[in-house]
């Protein structure tokens, strides 16, 4: 089984290399995170943001697995599949659904709303999905799993949950105006999901590596976001390393394969939380506007920057990442010079190359080398060998300071657009 990770604060354009990589697989699982990931893939002239779906959904021949680890709403997963019809894919027979993934319940959006705005100005940027709560309940062990909808008391539980979130809200003084609503829409959406296949997925992914099969586990969000080792509190709820693949599909470590890391050209953050290389200024909005920098789960313009390569490191480094893909290359094609942060200074003068626990308190300044830009069109481009001169430096620097090969560069968002090396 082969990983494929994020190594950023997310949106580095996972869902584009899954497509573009899902012909070698036979099967693709997501294994953790839920509808605040955003993965855009454009194909043919179309373009379509997943959420909860694997990424390989639109390739017939592939099973696509959402494993235990996931986070499920009923309602966008009903939406999604909905929004699949004009494709005429048959989900029934290429989307299996873990019983042990956990479900998002409409009171989870009120409560993630009610704690996001108890914090002021700590807050750290949720997508207000949900997300953290239901992870909250799962650690907790309270929360709802989808092979729970199966049995004939779903409904009792679903109401000693929701009791216990109504006493958490209303010391929040959180109005409840918009829930009856939400139920409605969620029940619904609960009859259309007990239509779908829903498995016991940990034995059918390793049914599949024990017949050989090959399998692509998709990562959500990035490293840097990860609940353990990203920035903390400024973090998803969920383990997004190559180890929450073990954890979310029930795997072995000793399963996995290649980990193919993917980073931008360039850095971007949404929501709040340190981000040593961003930009406030013309810079930084130029890139933004190149890169078109807009959530694609929440809209919200993303925080740009230069690329940082101690953050970059630490991640290889915790996933034992073999592999890097450059994601939008073509969108430092207008910069005549390119910065790339090598170190941080300390408000001591020390400077540093790693990521220390304070630096989520710290202000730190990057020390940059400047790289002379490329300055042109990458549209024309098919290979590696007509990359201009300038571009070839820049990988080929970030190769030696990496110390990991980058076997795939992307010049466009189309899957045509990715020079493998």
């Amino acid at each position: 089984m082969d990983v494929l990770l994020g190594l950023q604060w997310g949106d580095e354009g996972k869902g584009k290399i899954v497509d573009v990589l899902a012909p070698e697989y036979e099967i693709v699982a997501r294994f953790q995170g839920g509808p605040n990931a955003g993965h855009t893939l454009e194909f043919d002239g179309f373009k379509h943001v997943l959420h909860q779906i694997p990424s390989g959904i639109f390739r017939p021949q592939i099973l696509n697995i959402i494993g235990n680890g996931v986070v499920l709403d009923p309602i966008v997963l009903k939406k999604e599949i909905d929004g699949l019809g004009k494709y005429s894919i048959d989900y029934m027979k290429n989307l299996v659904i873990s019983k042990k993934a956990t479900i998002i319940i409409p009171t989870h959006k009120l409560l993630d709303a009610a704690l996001e705005t108890s914090k002021g100005d700590k807050k750290i940027g949720s997508t207000l999905k949900g997300i953290g709560p239901t992870y909250q309940d799962k650690i907790g062990r309270a929360a709802l799993r989808v092979g729970d909808i199966l049995s004939p008391d779903f409904r009792e539980k679903y109401d000693i949950l929701v009791e216990k979130h109504k006493t958490t809200l209303s010391f929040y003084n959180h109005p409840l105006d918009a829930l009856a609503e939400m139920e409605s829409q969620f029940f619904t959406a609960v009859e259309f999901f007990k239509t779908l296949n829903l498995i016991d997925s940990e034995y059918v992914v390793n049914d599949a590596l024990s017949a050989n099969k090959r399998i692509l586990a998709e990562g959500a969000q990035g490293s840097l976001l990860d609940v353990d080792f990203g920035s903390y509190p400024y973090v998803t709820s969920s383990s997004t390393m190559a180890a929450g693949a073990c954890t979310g599909l029930g795997v072995s470590p000793s399963k996995i394969g290649e980990v193919f890391g993917i980073f931008k050209a360039y850095c971007t953050r949404v929501g709040s939380g340190p981000f040593p290389t961003e930009l406030f200024d013309a810079t930084g909005e130029a890139m933004r506007k190149e890169g078109k920098e807009f959530g694609s789960t929440t809209g919200r313009p993303r925080r740009c920057g230069w690329l940082d390569l101690p953050a970059l490191r630490y991640s290889i480094m915790i996933n034992g990442v073999t592999q890097l893909f450059m994601m939008k290359g073509d969108v430092l094609n207008i910069f005549e010079e390119i910065k790339i942060c090598t170190n941080y200074e300390l408000p001591t003068g020390e400077r540093i190359d790693r990521l220390s626990f304070e630096i989520t308190d710290m202000e730190v300044k990057p020390i940059y080398k400047v790289m002379k830009g490329w300055h042109c069109s990458l549209a024309d481009v098919h290979s590696y060998e007509e990359f201009p001169a300038e571009l070839r430096e820049y990988v080929h620097y970030l190769e030696t300071e990496l110390k990991v090969p980058i076997k795939l560069v992307s010049v466009g968002p189309d899957r045509t657009q990715t020079i493998l090396r």
